[in-house]
């Protein structure tokens, strides 16, 4: 074997073990710390929605996007939750995904004065640590689908949040494989932020959810 192919195997198994060990990890960590049932979801101030966006590439609506607002109204209605903090990307004018749940969020009843938009929401290590350090919350429910919540929950509990996932309905077919596939990459990416102390790229001025 040629020394090229050598160090190629060796870099690939590297990776691979990465992975491996990586979602292995956040799988056990947040073990316990989710549920699609709100009765086992304790009463909490803020309830913490991961953006995503309105309507997939194709003009399709997002299954992901929907889930989450049921899921969000379902929590708030039943009074587990207080107010819901919605953090996503609004990186241009144009693109606004926590304008966008605000908007479903009131059409299906929940207050205004009960939302708040964290517009610098532009990864989920963003929107939970700003949850923190901008919004002052270190008690969370967070509102996504279960492989979301699972890597959020790690996130949080590493930055001094303590967090509970409550899951949204998780979609399938082709869309949600490839969504599954690329989480693996980004649990493992979930390590390297944390080994090299990344930050979320905007801090600014606190916010007080009253």
């Amino acid at each position: 074997m040629s020394r090229k192919r050598k160090i190629l195997l060796l870099i690939i198994f590297l990776i691979s073990g990465s992975v491996i060990m990586s979602n292995y990890s956040i799988e056990k960590f947040s073990k316990g710390k989710t549920s699609y049932h709100i009765d086992k979801v304790k009463k909490h101030k803020v309830g913490l929605v991961l953006g995503t966006s309105k309507t997939l590439k194709n003009g399709r609506r997002n299954l992901y996007f929907q889930y989450r607002i049921k899921a969000a109204v379902a929590l708030f209605k039943a009074k587990k939750i207080q107010y819901i903090l919605v953090s996503g990307d609004h990186g241009t004018k144009t693109y606004n995904e926590p304008a966008d749940f605000k908007e479903e969020l009131i059409k299906n009843g929940i207050p205004k004065n009960k939302i708040y938009l964290d517009y610098a929401g532009f990864r989920t290590l963003d929107s939970v640590i700003r949850a923190k350090e901008v919004f002052g919350q270190t008690r969370i429910v967070i509102i996504s689908q279960e492989f979301h919540n699972k890597r959020a929950i790690y996130l949080a509990e590493k930055n001094g949040i303590q967090a509970f996932g409550f899951n949204a309905k998780s979609v399938n077919g082709r869309n949600g494989i490839r969504t599954n596939l690329r989480e693996y990459f980004a649990r493992t990416k979930v390590f390297l932020d944390i080994i090299f102390g990344v930050q979320p790229k905007y801090l600014g001025k606190k916010i007080e959810i009253i």
